[in-house]
């Protein structure tokens, strides 16, 4: 990590050439720009008086110049020389004050500060060359001061943060907070793997991302302030601090400090479950499956996410007991594009975005019949495609639903390699409505015999004799006991729920009961 010393040295100036030209002290001296008012944004490095023709050789780069050109007067070559020597040392302007060598502006110094894109400033009234210099050198260490504080404070609250197992989320809030601006981490290819900021102006940034993240004029001069993301020799990503205010120095401090943390944060989360990148689209999904943020606010992040979202149609899927790095590896070796994260119960959400050319139905299939093949048992749950990005959330919500409520019945059930609504039939409506006061109480009232004591087993044999529509030969065989067996705990069960099971109304609600509290339970 960088030293605060190393950190003191390597500030650069936080005071421009316009600024110091607005001071109360230099506005006494009547300043007047006579040349390269197109360059008043150079920064001042120090500020330094100097009245000897080859000044330029005692500069570093970055000195404003006072100078009262007497040594000048009289002598136009040493007045464009001195004027030359001051541009090949890349000196931030020269201030001349006006007096007994020079009445008025000198036209040869104009002229070549002109051509060079030297600013020239002259100072209409005597003034003391010390009291610019102490103000301006003052301000300048003090600020440099203030921005060392600002990145130890900065430094300090981040491996806090770490140190306590923050997320990555929390640590760019952080960030975000010092910096007052979007904060935005970006993979190689410009994908955006985490944001933080205030949420409009965020939305704002991403709205066009893949074209202003790429673009010449996203540089430190606009408040664009990268650091690179990387370790032992290799670069994998960077972090953006996207239209700092502040001065460049601090914003750069701010952003190096932010990529040590990061850096330090991946390295001692090198075992955590989730990458950035499903982190990313995790935080994508469950955003959209929740309608905590409103959809068309969530598309901003999806389009720099890197998912096409422009005249696409989009297939919701949920698939369980599924692990996500799995299925991300099915769609990229089907190149569909996509989304997938890990959702709460085990569940895994994938969202496949399609041109509107390709067949959703056959691509969808596709993909099942894919993971099927590494995963015999499961079940793609898929809601039917949106051609709109707003629907999205519902359609997420529906193929959520579709395959919670084949999770119980899957064992039982003979169901397509892609399930839909269509193929839930009764036990869907029934999960729907599985919170509803009447319907919680009807599945108490109604299995109330069997819900107490040893009432588990009777239950799990109810259950597979309703599933296989009472089919008595099935359900022996499933619970591996004698026919003469299941008759005596049939008996038991309709003794106890006071039911006949051969009656089809009585037995069509003990069914509906048991799915009720199923999905309850569930």
């Amino acid at each position: 990590m960088t030293t605060t010393a190393e950190t003191w040295e390597r500030l650069e100036p936080v005071l421009s050439v316009r600024q110091v030209l607005t001071l109360e002290r230099v506005l006494a001296g009547e300043p007047e720009v006579v040349a390269g008012a197109g360059q008043l944004d150079r920064p001042v490095r120090w500020v330094h008086v100097a009245e000897a023709p080859d000044v330029g050789v005692m500069l570093s780069g970055g000195e404003m110049v006072l100078t009262t050109g007497v040594l000048l007067a009289g002598d136009e070559d040493k007045q464009a020389e001195y004027i030359r020597s001051l541009h090949r040392a890349e000196a931030a302007a020269v201030v001349l004050g006006l007096g007994r060598a020079f009445p008025a502006p000198p036209d040869v110094m104009r002229r070549v500060a002109e051509r060079c894109g030297l600013p020239m400033v002259v100072l209409h009234r005597p003034f003391p060359f010390a009291e610019l210099t102490e103000e301006v050198q003052s301000r300048l260490v003090r600020r440099k001061f203030a921005a060392v504080s600002l990145s130890e404070a900065v430094r300090t609250a981040l491996t806090g943060l770490i140190t306590a197992g923050a997320p990555l989320q929390r640590l760019l809030d952080e960030v975000a907070t010092h910096s007052a601006c979007p904060v935005v981490v970006t993979n190689l290819a410009h994908r955006v793997l985490a944001t933080a900021g205030e949420r409009s102006a965020v939305d704002d940034v991403l709205r066009d991302w893949e074209r202003i993240a790429r673009q010449a004029g996203g540089s430190e001069g606009d408040g664009w302030i990268r650091a690179e993301l990387g370790g032992r020799g290799e670069r994998w990503g960077q972090i953006v601090l996207c239209g700092h205010r502040g001065d460049t120095a601090t914003g750069r401090l701010l952003a190096e400090r932010a990529a040590e943390a990061l850096v330090l944060h991946r390295m001692l989360g090198g075992n955590s479950a989730h990458t950035w990148e499903e982190q990313s689209a995790q935080s994508l999904l469950t955003d959209l499956v929740s309608k905590v943020v409103p959809a068309r606010q969530l598309l901003p992040r999806a389009r720099a996410a890197g998912l096409p979202v422009n005249r696409r149609t989009f297939v919701p899927l949920v698939v369980r007991d599924v692990e996500p790095a799995q299925l991300d590896r099915v769609i990229r070796l089907l190149g569909l594009p996509g989304l997938v994260a890990e959702l709460a119960d085990g569940a895994v959400a994938v969202l496949l975005s399609l041109a509107r050319d390709q067949d959703a139905s056959v691509l969808t299939a596709n993909f099942a019949a894919r993971v099927r093949s590494e995963a015999a048992r499961t079940v793609v749950a898929a809601a039917d495609p949106r051609t709109a990005w707003d629907d999205l959330p519902a359609g997420l919500r529906e193929a959520q639903h579709v395959a919670d409520a084949v999770a119980d019945s899957s064992a039982v059930l003979d169901l397509p390699a892609v399930v839909r609504l269509k193929d839930v039939h009764l036990r869907g409506l029934v999960r729907l409505l599985r919170d509803d006061p009447h319907v919680q109480s009807f599945a108490e009232r109604e299995l109330d015999g069997l819900l107490c004591g040893s009432g588990d087993d009777l239950l799990a044999v109810l259950r597979t004799y309703l599933a296989t529509g009472r089919n008595k030969s099935r359900t022996a065989q499933l619970h591996h006991v004698s026919r003469p067996a299941l008759y005596r705990r049939l008996e038991v069960i309709q003794t106890r729920l006071g039911v006949d099971l051969d009656d089809f109304e009585q037995a069509a609600s003990v069914h509906i009961a048991l799915l009720a509290h199923d999905a309850q339970q569930g």
